[in-house]
């Protein structure tokens, strides 16, 4: 099966406690497919501007990621800068939107039956837009950002009744929930509509919260950690990948699929951008996730 993925494909300028990186590739999309095409065939939607480097098209076709729905615009590519301080907390220095502020996706024809649908955090309206486009979805999940809940939290609850799996990390279902206690608050966000929860907490790991049961996943221990951008977005790529490659939505492949979520994301951290992600192997994976259970096993 394959997953289908709307969200940016942008430019990140990064600063972290190790270095700085200008303009370099980056956008929820982009980590998002580079993840989850270890696991099953993604379908990428997004725009970028005609500045967008020849090379980086290269890179996701390489990758075999299927870039019909990708839309090269006349103008600049989304570019978002920003700083890390030493606990990896990031702080905005600018959002230059560009193309992407007038991003009006279109799904296309050979992409509307997609049984695996993941849409980034894009409005919650144009979330609903792009939804109504996919005939007959066998699982859907998004994502949001503080944003969104602060300015449209009654479009995203609406949204959310048609939402399988929602992703946030522990400040947004704080924020969104009015709740300090994660486990309040997923069970407020659960009332909102969606079947099962996924919080990431970064250097602590997930929680994964559903009508019946509740799963607590600690973080892989890195010794080294130069830059976090798209970690959960890698995160969800590798979860939605390894689902759709199940094609079973059960407890056991959920829980399955968060460990893999993580050990992809840890990949990601080891370098600025998502050149680390973009080299990992297969037998690089299966070593980590079983130096992950070691870890975990009592």
């Amino acid at each position: 099966m394959s997953v289908l993925v709307v969200g940016s494909v942008a430019f990140d300028t990064l600063t972290t406690p190790f270095g700085t990186r200008k303009k370099i590739l980056g956008g929820s999309a982009t980590y998002f497919s580079l993840s989850a095409r270890f696991f099953s065939p993604v379908k990428l939607v997004a725009v970028v501007g005609n500045d967008f480097p020849k090379k980086y098209i290269k890179l996701f076709e390489d990758k075999g990621i299927d870039l019909k729905g990708l839309d090269v615009a006349d103008g600049k590519t989304f570019h978002w800068e920003g700083e890390y301080d030493w606990d990896f907390n990031a702080k905005t220095i600018s959002t230059s939107l560009n193309v992407f502020a007038n991003f009006n996706p279109k799904i296309p024809v050979e992409y509307k039956n997609s049984e695996y649908v993941f849409l980034a955090n894009i409005d919650p309206d144009l979330q609903n837009k792009v939804l109504s486009q996919v005939k007959s979805p066998k699982l859907v999940a998004c994502d949001t950002m503080n944003h969104w809940i602060a300015s449209k939290p009654e479009a995203l609850k609406k949204f959310l009744k048609k939402i399988d799996i929602f992703f946030l990390n522990d400040a947004e279902a704080r924020q969104f929930s009015g709740e300090k206690n994660l486990v309040k608050a997923a069970k407020t966000i659960m009332k909102f509509g969606p079947k099962r929860i996924i919080i990431k907490k970064g250097e602590h790991g997930s929680l994964l919260f559903s009508k019946d049961s509740v799963f607590s996943l600690p973080a892989f221990l890195l010794e080294d950690v130069f830059d976090p951008t798209g970690a959960g977005d890698t995160f969800a790529g590798a979860v939605m990948g390894y689902l759709a490659k199940c094609g079973k939505i059960s407890e056991k492949n959920l829980r399955n699929a968060l460990i893999y979520g993580n050990i992809m994301a840890t990949f990601t951290v080891e370098e600025f951008g998502p050149w680390r992600l973009s080299r990992v192997t297969k037998p690089e994976i299966e070593k980590r996730v079983k130096e992950f259970k070691r870890l975990t096993y009592f």
